[in-house]
């Protein structure tokens, strides 16, 4: 007898860059049949399509400031009410902080739902240090030198790491070990979701 197929699948994915999170996003979203939902993605198609929130975020990058926490909220909410998440979604660079953390519960709650797993894929610094300068080698990307990079996982290490602590009293978080191939680190997700009865609605997806 194989078990159920999960009825809903909210997911928030969360490690350092250089974790693989993004590839292992796309590998959960589709097993589960949920849209992977990452900001970066939200801020270029509203950008793109013109929409209101768009042209606000357009005029901020132009300034060269950053999106601020209170229209970040508003356009991944936006996204969030789209038909197709409906029944379940992976969030991907959201919620950054504490502050979006509360935005997101906010939201959830007054839709009388909640997240069913936040998945920590945990690579030690040297890695993600080694992975990225390896990526940056191959797309020529000169100025991801190391310090860049350094700079960049003490932002994740300061502001994002922090909100696990916020999700582990409510037993979400799901440690899983991001050394090894892509294959290792995709059967361990799945292993671990497993153990907490969430099943993949496309197992096909997952293989």
């Amino acid at each position: 007898m194989t078990a159920a197929a999960t009825s809903s699948a909210r997911f928030l994915i969360v490690g350092p860059q250089g974790s693989g999170k993004g590839t292992q996003g796309v590998l959960v979203a589709e097993a589960f049949g949920v849209p992977q939902v990452a900001t970066g993605d939200i801020f270029r198609a509203n950008v793109a399509g013109g929409t209101e929130l768009g042209k606000r975020v357009q005029a901020i990058i132009e300034a060269g400031d950053l999106v601020p926490d209170e229209l970040t909220s508003e356009l991944v909410r936006d996204r969030l009410s789209q038909p197709d998440a409906a029944s379940g979604f992976l969030l991907d660079g959201y919620p950054r902080n504490r502050g979006q953390v509360a935005d997101l519960d906010d939201f959830l709650a007054a839709r009388g739902e909640q997240l069913d797993a936040v998945l920590e894929l945990e690579v030690p610094r040297d890695e993600s240090i080694s992975r990225l300068r390896h990526r940056a080698i191959e797309q020529g990307r000169t100025d991801d030198t190391e310090e860049v990079i350094a700079n960049r996982l003490a932002i994740y290490e300061r502001e994002t790491a922090p909100i696990l602590d916020l999700y582990r009293p409510r037993g979400l978080v799901v440690r899983i070990d991001g050394v090894g191939s892509l294959d290792e680190v995709t059967s361990r997700i799945f292993e671990a979701l497993a153990s907490r009865g969430l099943v993949p609605r496309h197992p096909g997806a997952a293989a």
